[in-house]
C-alpha cells in the first residue's frame, strides 16, 4: 500500500519544477522583448507627429515645401 503512494509522488515530482522552470523562461522572454523595445526607435510622439504630417500631405492639405520643412524639423 505505501509503495503505490510513493511511486506515484516520485512519478510527477518532475512536473513542478519543470512548470517551474518554463514560467521563468516566459518571464525572462518577455522582460527582454520588453526593454528592447523601449531601447529601439524613436520615442512614440515622433513617430505619430511624423504620421499625421504623411497624411496632411496625402490629404494635400500642406504642399511639397511645408511637408519637407516640417519633416526636416521632426528630424
Amino acid at each position: 500500500m505505501m509503495g503505490g503512494w510513493c511511486g506515484w509522488m516520485t512519478g510527477w515530482f518532475w512536473i513542478w519544477p519543470t512548470l517551474v522552470l518554463i514560467g521563468l523562461g516566459l518571464l525572462g522572454y518577455l522582460t527582454y522583448q520588453l526593454v528592447q523595445g523601449r531601447g529601439t526607435g524613436s520615442p512614440a510622439g515622433a513617430s505619430s507627429a511624423r504620421q499625421i504630417l504623411d497624411e496632411r500631405y496625402a490629404r494635400g492639405e500642406i504642399d511639397e515645401q511645408e511637408y519637407r520643412q516640417r519633416r526636416a524639423e521632426l528630424q
